[in-house]
């Protein structure tokens, strides 16, 4: 299951917002659950969860 935070980050000289999103995901070697934190923009946060 995935999440997107609620606070945006934006850095001013670009002038987009951004998202921290975080992705669980199952770890092949262990089979325990490993977290994946990324800053992406938000016009990419529809594709990065499918």
């Amino acid at each position: 299951m995935a999440k997107k935070t609620v606070a945006g980050y934006r850095e001013k000289s670009e002038g987009r917002s951004y998202s921290k999103v975080i992705k669980m995901l199952k770890s092949p070697k262990t089979g325990a659950y490993i977290f994946k934190e990324e800053m992406i923009p938000n016009e990419a946060v529809a594709g990065y969860f499918k």
